[in-house]
């Protein structure tokens, strides 16, 4: 008997973990993966059913006692909302009424011209007959991310069965449209076509193109390393003009496709919470409008309260109690997400009220204590998910910025701090361009102590040269 009731409490608490398992798997899912694995359990369980319905989206209205337990709004209320909000925020609710129902809100169906299309927009028109347009779109299909054609030029004549010298047309073609650079095979190539076209319309004389055209082809690496004394040594000319000549492909574009979107990247993002403003308080919405909602077999159910076998009740009666806990879950997810939305913009509600807010230092355990939860519910709350305000689309991790130095003010975020290195390099003389750790020395007066590690590694995703690379010449 000892033995037995071992065994019957050992059950209990694995059959406890599973449980806690479970929510918080539910807890850290976007609601695109809520939604495919309430489908997914919807066919291992008999017992549940799925109402295939939009729900709506669950509110709370953030300042206010009205609605407490956070229920859903039914259309009407919504449409109230939406007389009130301001017009910024009532464009992203509009389509939510005007589309169809393949299309909601959350899905931005925004079409977005990819390169592909925007090629063959303009090739059309410049191919003679059905066999040109087909040799063109094959060759647009060949290019890659960026706008180049990387595979071997033989090859291709070869698979689309044409000789090498029809296929070379084809490619003068396509390099003669916009963005200029496009089809070129290096990055030599796609400059060359953009300073070709520059010449063409005047924009640079015959000389300039003449030294600009051969930096472009033989002293790419010293340029990109600024290595303008040694550059004007092998081409016999001051280093004045070769810092001109920079200057000109300083604008050209190497990557004439980085402007188009991707087809094998493009996604699109579901928001998980929206922030609305109002006048006087903010409204926190969950996104539950396609998350079906879970309903009980009524069969089922009458089958485990009828006179049927032992077993046949106990299997029901368990898959009840795994349906039951799963939509609690869900729920709780729900409640949690909005709870914690909730406090960071109370926390971050300088970034929510002004169009050019900023963020404020803010961290995980800041959160929890408000909350009087652990912090790793915090954690797998903002996991993978998206929030939608008046100023975009942002992940939730995005509001949880630590402070990289002290100020008189408090902390400084990383974008306070890239600010500052902005000015203090923006009021440099350009001649005797400042070194990271004079950077340094400058903040540190502003009362801003920061490492010279640090200063480069900021500088660094600002995109700014070091002190070589922004010294001016003339």
């Amino acid at each position: 008997m000892l033995e037995l009731g071992y065994q019957q409490a050992l059950e209990q608490k694995q059959i406890l973990s599973q449980k806690m398992i479970q929510s918080a798997e539910i807890l850290q899912m976007d609601v695109q993966e809520l939604e495919e694995y309430i489908q997914k359990q919807a066919l291992e369980n008999p017992l549940i059913d799925l109402e295939e319905m939009e729900k709506g989206i669950s509110g709370f209205l953030y300042g206010t006692e009205k609605h407490e337990n956070g229920e859903n709004e039914d259309l009407k209320r919504k449409l109230e909302w939406l007389n009130h909000a301001d017009e910024q925020n009532r464009l992203y609710y509009a389509q939510e009424y005007e589309e169809s129902e393949e299309k909601t809100p959350w899905n931005f169906a925004m079409e977005e011209n990819s390169l592909e299309d925007f090629l063959m927009s303009q090739l059309v028109m410049l191919a003679d007959t059905e066999e040109d347009r087909e040799c063109l779109e094959f060759l647009v299909c060949s290019l890659d991310s960026k706008g180049y054609l990387k595979e071997d030029t033989w090859a291709l004549a070869q698979e689309m069965k044409i000789p090498h010298s029809r296929l070379e047309k084809y490619l003068k073609i396509l390099q003669s449209v916009e963005p200029a650079g496009v089809g070129a095979q290096n990055v030599s190539q796609c400059l060359m076509i953009q300073l070709e076209r520059m010449r063409e319309s005047g924009f640079i004389d015959e000389e300039l193109f003449e030294h600009v055209s051969r930096m472009v082809e033989q002293h790419l690496e010293e340029l990109g390393k600024r290595r303008f004394a040694q550059v004007a040594e092998q081409m016999g000319i001051t280093v004045e003009q070769v810092d001109v000549c920079y200057r000109v492909i300083q604008k050209l574009n190497p990557i004439p496709g980085n402007s188009f979107s991707s087809r094998e990247t493009l996604r699109y993002i579901k928001p998980d919470v929206t922030v609305v403003k109002f006048e006087d308080y903010f409204e926190i919405l969950v996104n539950d409008m396609n998350t079906p909602k879970i309903t009980f077999n009524q069969y089922y159910l009458r089958m485990m309260n009828q006179d049927s076998s032992k077993e046949v009740q106990e299997y029901i009666k368990n898959k009840y109690q795994q349906a039951q806990w799963m939509q609690h879950c869900v729920e709780e997810r729900g409640s949690t997400l909005r709870k914690v939305t909730r406090e960071i913009v109370s926390i971050q509600q300088e970034f929510f009220e002004n169009p050019n807010g900023k963020r404020v230092p803010m961290n995980l355990q800041t959160i929890a204590n408000r909350l009087e939860i652990h912090e790793s519910t915090v954690s797998r709350t903002i996991r993978n998910k998206f929030l939608q305000c008046s100023r975009g689309v942002f992940p939730l991790n995005y509001f949880f910025v630590k402070g990289v130095a002290e100020a008189p003010g408090g902390p400084v975020t990383p974008e306070d701090l890239k600010q500052k290195i902005m000015e203090v390099i923006g009021r440099e003389n350009k001649r005797k361009p400042l070194s990271d750790q004079k950077i340094s020395e400058e903040l540190k007066k502003m009362g801003i102590e920061i490492s010279r590690r640090t200063i480069a590694k900021y500088r660094g995703e600002l995109m700014i040269a070091d002190a070589s690379g922004r010294k001016e010449f003339v």
